[in-house]
């Protein structure tokens, strides 16, 4: 026994699991190895081997070997089979198979162990396998054709350091893989069906389907006799073999749409690949070469079996159809990554694999007709929902969504929906789709979509998408802190309303950071705001953060954006054409709605106290009615107009857009103005607030004047884009707009600062990680199924348990009486709910 410790507390325990068939002396090299030279553990390492009906005594040898569990079948399960079986009686949190006929180097099981404790998101890890001497490649990588034939690419080369660097694969060898066992059940292990071959690429291509990983890691080493397993099958039944379980692999994983074309060709393609590796004349039956003896018409021709390997193939393909079909329904049913998700782990598609001349002319065939390269490179389905109008006029709901299609549309297949049919006015042209549809229309454009981006009240329309055990990948933008927004809103409604209104959209948005699997917000202040919400939604899980200690792959910031193309004029706007605007006036221009949470009351002061010595300023209000017209006008902007009135500067020195200015024809307002302005007061939701008005001054290089307190402070103050001041002073706003207004050298300045930060705020630059997140969707780690931790604490003993739970009833009885005990006790019956939902669902 080696001098291992059994130090390894927090290490999972790790059941190796070895099948033998008639291999007994390459099989005990194997297990002697597990044995004496892993540096591993020797209370955390659980060997088993299967011994497949061998019948040649080899069990007996087997059974002396210290430390290994030997399990017998009565007949031969095939390496498929065996594996099962071994697990069934396996112990560990994790499984490891290694051939027979492979040797392990010291740390192969611990750099694997290392992998999927760091990172939870990987659920199987593949060895790099080399050749008995170590000195070539048996695996490091793994390709899938379209027709389902699995392959290690660069077998045989010699490994020169090039394949040192870990990355996710397809699938790995069955003939050293480490998968977590949890999860090996909920898959329901190999599958027994392919005996042997393949059963290795159709659980990694399982795997990478449900959202798991498969990870190369090239620290973890095995050696491996490559097929000493295989010397008494011959190449006639291994042909067989392979191009069954390559069919069956491809019924059962791809998407319905692929199906359908790739399929047939798969099966045309089996056949032409066994007339020419059997070198059969495929003339032989043409009616013009009829024999002039008829008898000679009817007399046999001779067939090898390696010819016959493909036509039996399909003729066995077909006998497992019922049950395939059954399996295929499951697989579906549980996928949440698509096809083409899968295409960069297939490497190279297209590879016709075997180089017959006869056979790829027939490759180069079929790919042509049934347009192969086209389903291989198919788009990615996104849906991007708003509850607001897309039309002409846009609130920035609406241009936000907008702007997420135009920038995923150069990628992928994507439609824009909006559930508001009362907008005026048609959407813009586009290059992709814009549907509006009915809440109960809905469900179909999610049906479709393979990834669906939303915001606002979405979620609610979708009760399917909305449960936690949904397998579509969800986007949730939580750019707008609604539930902050209504606590000014909600001043204008009664107690009982505003109560009942607030308590209604945190429920809202809590959804939403319950069921993303990516979410976004606006800002690094609101970012900070969301991590609090999901760690008390208890989202920030271990398995979250150690797949990413940031949490940035769960919760990431993406601001407005605007647009890469500077504004251009395309009509008159206010300059000589507002009456009361003349060409020389200098133009302050409030972009965007007059909300509660705004302050133009202060702005108004500010104005008049100006005005008594700038007869030229004008202030402009850009738009008073929102666009949507389920947003009512609040409380503020009448009072707006009444104070404008009563300081007689409406008209004068004050003009309102009672309308909306239509999205594309915004600019022609701001390139008429010489700063841009934005006031509002000093509470909670100016903290956290992102102001998208602001962009669109950056965008038409206007100097900002701006109140104190947000995140576009931070940056105006920082970079020097303007003045800002603070809330609540009419005095410091009023030499603030005379600052930036009438100190040429002063509003110089700020444009050129303006130049080089507004690159940065681009829709390319700011959509940047929802453009990569949507270049691989996944599920968000804690959404993962049968994502049980490696080691688990040992249960309580129900005393323990016990003296625990009146320890804590003592604690909160102190803390704030019995009330404090109910509450703790409610908490503790929802967390008790919640962990068991997911637990069914990852059952």
């Amino acid at each position: 026994m080696s001098d291992r410790s059994a130090s390894g507390a927090h290490l999972p325990v790790v059941s190796v699991i070895v099948v033998n068939y008639r291999g007994a002396d390459d099989t005990l090299t194997c297990l002697r190895a597990l044995r004496d030279e892993l540096d591993y553990p020797a209370d955390k390492l659980d060997v088993v081997c299967v011994d497949n009906g061998s019948g040649d005594g080899s069990a007996e040898r087997l059974r002396a070997v210290d430390g290994v569990r030997l399990v017998e079948s009565e007949t031969n399960l095939g390496f498929a089979g065996g594996c099962n079986l071994a697990a069934q009686h396996a112990e560990g949190a994790v499984l490891a198979f290694l051939n027979n006929d492979a040797r392990p180097a010291r740390d192969w099981v611990r750099t694997a162990v290392a992998v999927l404790r760091a990172e939870p998101t990987v659920g199987a890890v593949a060895s790099k396998v080399l050749d008995w001497e170590g000195r070539h490649v048996d695996f490091v990588d793994s390709g899938l054709t379209w027709f389902g034939m699995g392959y290690k690419r660069h077998a045989g080369d010699v490994d020169d350091g090039s394949h040192d660097s870990a990355r996710d694969v397809l699938f790995g060898t069955g003939s050293a893989l480490f998968v977590r066992a949890e999860l090996f059940t909920a898959l329901g292990g190999f599958d027994d069906r392919f005996f042997m071959f393949y059963e290795d690429v159709d659980l990694g291509w399982r795997l990478n389907l449900r959202g798991w990983r498969v990870r190369y890691e090239p620290r973890s080493v095995a050696y491996h006799r490559h097929h000493a397993s295989m010397a008494t099958v011959s190449s006639a039944r291994e042909y067989y073999l392979l191009e069954r379980n390559a069919l069956a692999a491809l019924y059962k994983n791809v998407s319905e749409e692929t199906l359908a074309t790739a399929l047939p060709a798969a099966l045309a393609l089996a056949v032409r690949r066994s007339t020419a590796r059997g070198e059969i004349d495929p003339t032989q039956l043409d009616i013009t070469r009829r024999p002039e003896n008829p008898a000679d018409d009817e007399a046999g021709v001779s067939v090898s079996r390696e010819a016959l390997a493909g036509v039996l193939a399909i003729d066995q393909f077909v006998e497992l159809l019922p049950s395939l079909r059954e399996s295929r329904a499951i697989e579906q049913q549980a996928r949440v990554r698509t096809d083409t998700d899968l295409v960069p782990l297939m490497r190279k598609a297209m590879e016709p694999a075997y180089p017959l001349p006869r056979y790829l002319a027939a490759h180069e065939a079929l790919v042509d007709v049934f347009d192969l390269d086209a389903v291989f490179g198919r788009s990615r389905k996104i849906a991007v929902v708003t509850g607001d109008p897309i039309s002409e006029r846009m609130a920035g709901p609406a241009i936000r969504s907008w702007h997420m299609a135009d920038v995923l549309a150069a990628e992928h297949d994507v439609r824009l929906v909006s559930v508001n049919r009362e907008g005026s006015g048609t959407a813009p042209e586009s290059a992709f789709p814009v549907f509006t549809v009915t809440p109960k229309q809905l469900q179909k454009q999610v049906e479709w979509a393979d990834v669906v981006v939303l915001q606002g009240h979405i979620l609610e329309m979708t009760p399917q998408l909305k449960r936690l055990d949904s397998t579509k990948i969800v986007v949730c933008d939580v750019y707008d802190p609604m539930h902050l927004e209504l606590l000014e809103q909600g001043r204008d409604t009664d107690d009982e309303r505003r109560v009942r209104d607030l308590a209604g959209v945190t429920g809202v948005l809590n959804s939403q950071l319950e069921r993303g699997d990516f979410v976004l917000c606006a800002s690094e202040r609101q970012r900070h705001f969301w991590l609090g919400h999901l760690a008390s939604l208890g989202r920030l899980t271990p398995t979250v953060y150690d797949n990413d200690p940031t949490t940035r792959s769960l919760l990431s910031v993406v601001p407005f954006g605007l647009s890469s193309v500077p504004p251009r004029r395309t009509g008159p706007a206010l300059r000589g054409h507002q009456p009361g605007i003349g060409a020389d006036d200098k133009i302050v221009i409030w972009a965007g709605g007059v909300y509660n949470w705004f302050d133009p009351l202060t702005l108004l002061h500010a104005v008049h106290r100006l005005a008594d010595r700038r007869s030229d300023l004008r202030l402009f209000f850009l738009g008073m009615k929102h666009p949507n017209p389920g947003v009512p006008e609040m409380g503020i902007a009448d009072r707006t107009r009444q104070l404008s009135a009563r300081l007689g500067l409406t008209d004068k020195h004050v003009f309102f857009n009672e309308c909306w200015v239509p999205y594309g024809e915004r600019q022609n307002y701001l390139l008429d103005a010489d700063c841009g302005v934005t006031t509002h007061f000093e509470h909670v939701e100016t903290t956290f607030a992102f102001r998208t008005r602001v962009l669109d001054y950056l965008w038409a290089g206007l100097p900002v004047v701006t109140t104190d307190g947000d995140s576009f402070a931070d940056l105006v103050r920082g970079e020097g884009l303007g003045v800002v001041v603070p809330a609540d002073d009419p005095d410091a706003l009023a030499n603030a707009l005379d600052n930036v207004l009438y100190d040429d050298e002063f509003a110089a300045a700020c444009r050129d600062r303006i130049t080089d930060v507004r690159e940065s705020f681009t829709w390319e630059s700011v959509l940047e990680p929802l453009t990569r997140f949507c270049r691989d969707p996944r599920p968000a780690p804690d959404r993962l199924p049968n994502s049980a931790p490696l080691v688990k604490t040992p249960p309580w003993h129900s005393g323990e348990m016990l003296r625990h739970d009146m320890d804590l009833v003592r604690r909160y009885l102190t803390a704030g009486g019995p009330t404090e005990v109910a509450r703790r006790a409610t908490g503790r019956v929802r967390r008790i709910a919640s962990e068991k939902l997911r637990g069914g669902r990852r059952r």
